[in-house]
């Protein structure tokens, strides 16, 4: 639809609408996605991180949960640091947070663990200027992106702190590619007791590929099938 379609994903935390330009011949780059509800699961956090000491943190979820904390408070720049040191302290304070901090999703028990670590500039409070970050999550991995749902459990947990507004747009980069998101509240909501917040997180999104998927007549599991 002009002058823009929306597509709803389910993905694991939920469904997720996304918002893609149309203008009746193909899409545009510029894209923006509206998250499950995100909060705040705990502020100002303090975890023992080997080699680190004590180090405060803050855990947002957006869809993953995530502990937040300046690169400063381990003894690095977000963005000037090499990459794999960032990566060490980040996992550091994974397994940290992992087994100091007991996880809490009020809908889903199976969304309740800790995604990963992201390293900040340390600059939360509002500003017109871009904000930068670096997510390790998983096995170490290291995102292109500013992190979809980082950027959500972010906005969520400055928005809980009073840093900023509903509607107050904030740009974030990766310290990794230098790419975009922009991120802001759209609406408060509910999740269980946390009070929560909508985000809207928007980007630039390009096709790398397709795929065809086909239905053979003589497959006897064509129409899928349920399990007692």
């Amino acid at each position: 639809r002009r002058p823009e379609t929306a597509v709803t994903i389910h993905c694991p935390c939920g469904p997720v609408t996304a918002f893609v330009p149309w203008d009746g011949q193909r899409s545009g780059s510029r894209v923006r996605f509206h998250s499950v509800p995100a909060f705040a699961a705990a502020a100002d956090v303090t975890v023992d991180v080997p080699g680190h000491g004590k180090v405060v943190v803050d855990i947002g979820y957006g869809g993953a949960f995530y502990a937040f904390l300046s690169a400063e408070r381990l003894g690095l720049d977000v963005c000037s640091s090499k990459t794999q040191d960032l990566v060490d302290a980040a996992s550091a304070v994974t397994e940290a947070v992992k087994r100091q901090f007991k996880l809490h999703h009020p809908d889903n028990e199976e969304l309740a663990f800790l995604y990963g670590t992201i390293l900040t500039d340390g600059k939360d409070a509002f500003s017109d200027e871009p904000t930068t970050n670096i997510c390790v999550f998983a096995d170490a991995q290291v995102d292109r992106s500013p992190t979809g749902s980082g950027v959500t459990a972010r906005i969520a947990l400055q928005y809980h702190k009073g840093l900023i507004q509903l509607n107050q747009t904030r740009t974030f980069r990766s310290s990794t590619t230098g790419s975009l998101f922009t991120g802001k509240a759209v609406k408060e909501a509910k999740c269980g007791d946390y009070n929560a917040v909508v985000v809207e997180v928007s980007g630039e999104a390009f096709y790398t590929g397709t795929a065809t998927f086909v239905v053979e007549e003589e497959d006897p599991l064509k129409y899928g099938f349920s399990l007692k």
